[in-house]
């Protein structure tokens, strides 16, 4: 159950599949927002509850002293925070909260650009899905000032567990893409092994439940394939293509310390394969039709 707040007031861009219900639980618990989304229709419910319709990041950012940004890519996230209109033009803000899966590198580069404003800069990207953002129950991976984030941690709770992991920029961004791999990768394999199980004759409902009583148990057995793969419904909210881009920005972040990726290489060319075939704005549940398709079978319960 959500603790009421005092009610405080923050800024908050990006209302989509993750950042609506985030925005939402804010409201719910009591804060005031001025919102900021390119997309007229997901900020009308918002306006229709008291939150206040900003034309601009920098609008934003000149009516509250903390911003929350919930947006799909790194590029997006810089020229929200950076760029003409952006965030950095604010008069009024003093921190910048990034719940994006954005990089650890292009997080250290906004978290510079916005100290040359004195903005301070918290990565705390947000791992969980769409249920989890609607209930507040999703992992909160924050990085930042620790005395800054501590002051915030009432508003993160509202959202979901809260993790603090160091102070340098970039820990947060870190630690989700390398939660994002474990998870990308085991559904990928998680897919593989059912496809060639029922290709063999073996019932897929009956494969989950032999799995989930086994060592070989995870997620993706547990709840992506009950939920969405056996009853073929393929809609667990996040896209086929964001899972192919934080793959590929972990796999980024890994060159960039000089450390070997076999596994996460091959996981990275299943997504990318996926993207290609079933299109970006699939869910990413619907990658097991890829190797149905090779195998002729279909899993479902």
């Amino acid at each position: 159950m959500t603790e009421r707040s005092t009610g405080g007031h923050f800024g908050f861009i990006g209302l989509g599949n993750m950042g609506g219900p985030m925005a939402t639980r804010l409201l719910d618990a009591g804060h005031t927002l001025t919102i900021y989304d390119i997309r007229e229709e997901v900020v009308r419910p918002f306006v229709a509850r008291g939150a206040t319709a900003a034309p601009s990041p920098a609008a934003v950012a000149s009516s509250a002293e903390t911003v929350f940004v919930s947006l799909p890519t790194p590029e997006i996230v810089r020229a929200v925070a950076l760029g003409p209109n952006g965030i950095a033009s604010g008069n009024r803000i003093k921190t910048f909260i990034d719940l994006s899966t954005t990089g650890a590198r292009v997080t250290g580069e906004i978290a510079e650009g916005l100290a040359q404003h004195e903005i301070a800069s918290i990565d705390a990207p947000v791992s969980g899905g769409v249920a989890g953002a609607k209930a507040g129950t999703l992992a909160v991976m924050v990085a930042g000032p620790r005395e800054t984030c501590e002051s915030l941690r009432p508003a993160f709770e509202i959202i979901g567990k809260y993790f603090w992991l160091g102070d340098k920029p970039g820990l947060g961004q870190t630690m989700k893409l390398c939660n994002n791999l474990v998870s990308a990768a085991c559904f990928a394999v998680t897919c593989e092994a059912m496809v060639t199980g029922v290709k063999s004759g073996l019932n897929a409902r009956q494969m989950i439940e032999v799995i989930n009583a086994a060592s070989g148990k995870n997620d993706a057995t547990e709840r992506k394939f009950p939920r969405a793969v056996l009853p073929g419904t393929f809609d667990m909210g996040f896209t086929t293509g964001l899972m192919y881009k934080d793959v590929k920005l972990y796999l980024d972040e890994a060159a960039a310390l000089g450390l070997p990726q076999w596994v996460a290489a091959a996981a990275a060319q299943m997504w990318r394969l996926a993207a290609s075939e079933l299109g970006p704005d699939s869910d990413f549940s619907s990658l097991v039709k890829v190797m149905e398709k090779w195998a002729g079978v279909e899993v479902r319960g």
